[in-house]
């Protein structure tokens, strides 16, 4: 079967056909030039409006890469020509393999946008001998084509946080869809403000957002405001996760307070090594981690009863009926701010701000799982240091979408991934 066959069964073009075909043996590596010719009598298309107009002249030769045939650069030679157009002007032809003055073809971009989500951006590179920079714009392309296609119907169920992407409080602010058939990230947008979480709205639509049933976020400010004005009908519910990331951020802050208190006052330093023995689940602690609790639990140290009061807490999720766990809740918090204890104080009064949103947790009634928005969190991380080297945010919210949006691909005649 000769190459030209081959082409013609996995990239066939309408209104071109394949020409001369040749080794070149280039000093750095070798490839394939395989030359394309327009049809006899086939007219060309005005890139502008996509209309058939007459020809005007011809460009000198461009060369556009393929898909690596067995290790080796393809590349398609075409000189292009220009049309005149009556409504656009004078412009250079459309051609199905390529548009505007992109040196890759469609399909190697897409080729190299879906080895990009299996391996990283530079290994991808390394990989196929092209650059770091043709994989960010071929997979900027496959999500500026998925963004444009996606639907953003039926979405029933929304979780909002943030990551830090830097050093020096740059945030990314994610909204996720978390409904049971279908769990992707839908927007990430610069900073956590109320204006970033806004632009998600306006994005998403009014009818759309009239249409959530629950948002699952944790209690930034912003977040909560813009949530209670943009989609006030659904259940707005307080992540698990991060309230109790703020009681074992309590814990550690009563741990090394107490800890430098010790040491000062010439005693022995029980605390020391015990962070994790203290901020863990019992069922969670290595032997020698369970063996340093017990023994701290000997002592009255604020530390050991924070952590009581933490695991005291525990019991809250435990509850089936939403008047049950709103007099557990409101005993808890009479209890911690009768321990003196002032990081865990101030645990209780932010849980009594937020009362009513921890307790729509039941009224939710197990439709949002607690560990969705923090599992997909674990995905972003990943994917941030799979595709490391990003400098903007505009580059990791592409790298983000492109692996956790679920975007939709145009159908092939023939898939090389």
């Amino acid at each position: 079967m000769q190459l030209k066959t081959i082409l013609n069964r996995v990239e066939y073009f309408k209104s071109f056909v394949y020409g001369k075909i040749r080794w070149v043996d280039d000093a750095e590596r070798p490839t394939i030039e395989v030359n394309i010719e327009a049809r006899r009598n086939g007219r060309p298309l005005c890139s502008g409006c996509g209309e058939v107009r007459p020809g005007y002249d011809r460009l000198p030769e461009r060369r556009f890469e393929f898909v690596p045939l067995w290790g080796t650069a393809v590349y398609f030679v075409y000189a292009m020509r220009r049309v005149e157009c009556p409504t656009c002007g004078v412009k250079v032809e459309k051609v199905p393999w390529c548009d505007g003055k992109n040196q890759l073809t469609t399909t190697y971009r897409w080729f190299l946008a879906g080895w990009a989500k299996r391996l990283s951006w530079k290994g991808v590179a390394s990989a196929f001998h092209t650059t770091w920079q043709d994989v960010f714009r071929s997979v900027k392309h496959a999500v500026s084509w998925g963004l444009a296609h996606r639907s953003l119907e039926g979405i029933e169920a929304i979780g909002v946080d943030e990551i830090q992407w830097q050093r020096g409080h740059k945030y990314l602010t994610l909204v996720y869809q978390i409904d049971e058939d279908c769990r992707r990230l839908l927007w990430a947008g610069k900073d956590r403000t109320t204006k970033t979480l806004l632009r998600f709205f306006r994005t998403l639509g009014k009818k759309r957002s009239g249409r959530l049933r629950f948002v699952c976020s944790d209690m930034w400010k912003p977040y909560l405001k813009v949530i209670a004005k943009k989609a006030g009908q659904a259940i707005h519910v307080l992540d698990r996760f991060h309230i109790m990331a703020k009681m074992n951020k309590a814990i550690d802050k009563v741990r090394a307070a107490e800890a430098k208190r010790l040491e000062r006052d010439g005693y022995e330093p029980v605390l020391k090594h015990s962070r994790w023995c203290l901020l863990k689940r019992e069922e969670n602690l290595t032997e020698k981690q369970a063996v340093k609790l017990s023994e701290l639990l000997q002592y009255n140290l604020q530390s050991v009863r924070s952590r009581l009061m933490r695991e005291d807490f525990q019991r809250f999720w435990e509850y089936l009926y939403p008047a049950c766990a709103a007099k557990f809740l409101d005993e808890w918090c009479t209890r911690t701010m009768r321990s003196k204890i002032e990081p865990m104080k101030k645990v209780a009064e932010t849980l009594r701000r937020h009362r009513a949103l921890i307790l729509n947790w039941f009224r939710a009634e197990g439709a949002i799982s607690a560990g969705i928005v923090e599992g997909l969190n674990n995905k972003v991380k990943l994917t941030m240091r799979k595709a490391y080297g990003f400098r903007t945010a505009k580059a990791i919210e592409i790298a983000l979408y492109h692996q956790l949006g679920d975007l939709p691909e145009p159908e092939f005649t023939h898939e090389f991934w």
